[in-house]
């Protein structure tokens, strides 16, 4: 399999070196979050969910969340967040590339999972995206800006691997996506990158 395995995010979990995870709701999310844009009830799925904090956040907003992660130790602290403050969330230790809800959702919260899948494997999760929403179903994408220098002489190197935006246009076809009008917020990120913020409607 290209790219990184179970036992590499395993220890990065196990070391606390995990540098994508703020420790502290997505500033992002909770503006998502205040302008109403997901609804109380709604089912919200949360691949790659790391540490789960961003988790609490969509679950103290009476939303019905899954989260998947397929790390044994991101899944473990997930549900120890969720304990510590109360809150209530379906927690799954998968594979995003193979797991499918029991019935499609009505929003998929996308912040550094697929930056963190190697590219070869973006269709298969593109694809996965549009058949875990409903039709009108809505995509939160968080896309890493992280262009490193190797790219010029075509390396591709991470994670995270730089999500460019005509490669978003291209895993992300207007046949099967609504597009909003560009620009799109540019939301800092503490390793240094930015993070392109988009919303898509399933077609």
């Amino acid at each position: 399999m290209a790219g990184p395995s179970v036992e590499f995010w395993q220890q990065r979990f196990a070391s606390g070196t995990t540098p994508w995870e703020r420790g502290e709701t997505h500033p992002q999310l909770q503006r998502w979050l205040a302008d109403g844009a997901l609804a109380p009830g709604e089912r919200v799925l949360v691949p790659g969910c790391g540490t789960g904090v961003d988790v609490a956040a969509l679950s103290a907003h009476d939303l019905q969340v899954v989260a998947i992660d397929y790390a044994p130790l991101a899944v473990e602290r997930c549900r120890q967040e969720l304990q510590r403050q109360g809150l209530q969330a379906e927690v799954v230790l998968a594979d995003v590339l193979q797991w499918m809800p029991d019935a499609p959702v009505d929003a998929v919260y996308e912040q550094t999972c697929l930056c963190a899948l190697h590219p070869d494997d973006w269709l298969r999760y593109a694809d996965r995206l549009h058949a875990w929403l409903r039709p009108g179903g809505r995509l939160f994408a968080l896309w890493m800006q992280f262009q490193r220098a190797g790219a010029a002489e075509g390396r591709v190197e991470g994670p995270p691997y730089h999500c460019d935006i005509n490669a978003m246009r291209a895993l992300f076809p207007a046949e099967r996506w609504q597009w909003p009008a560009p620009p799109y917020a540019a939301v800092p990120h503490p390793i240094g990158a930015t993070e392109l913020a988009v919303v898509l409607r399933r077609s």
